[in-house]
């Protein structure tokens, strides 16, 4: 069973990397083309029927940025119910605050690195 980039999910992600937010934008400046410890990342990439931000393969690593939508219960629970799915295939998921990104993107990637340091060993 095809689990990544699924056909049904691929105008969405498309629609989402056309529509993406400024915390997105900041992020991918940093992540794109292996300029993060050179590991190659994806934006708005389809695991299952879910598309997440930023993904690198190599490391089986989810990155999501969540805005204030993310603060309300159902979508708790529906972040819940999606990150459960990752974990059951082996997948870490990473949470940062678009404000975090936003204010202190520096910040950001130092945790990025340890998370990523400490997935290496």
């Amino acid at each position: 069973m095809k689990v990544l980039n699924k056909k049904s999910t691929k105008i969405k992600r498309i629609n989402l990397r056309k529509t993406s937010t400024i915390s997105e934008k900041n992020l991918w400046k940093h992540l794109r083309a292996k300029r993060f410890h050179n590991l190659k990342f994806f934006r708005q990439y389809g695991i299952g029927e879910y598309i997440v931000d930023f993904y690198c393969p190599q490391l089986k690593l989810v990155i999501e940025l969540d805005g204030k939508i993310h603060d309300s219960i159902l979508h708790k629970e529906y972040d819940d119910i999606r990150d459960k799915f990752m974990k059951d295939i082996n997948i870490l998921v990473v949470r940062f605050k678009n404000k975090e990104v936003i204010d202190d993107i520096e910040l950001v990637l130092k945790k990025l690195k340890i998370i990523i340091l400490n997935k290496q060993q």
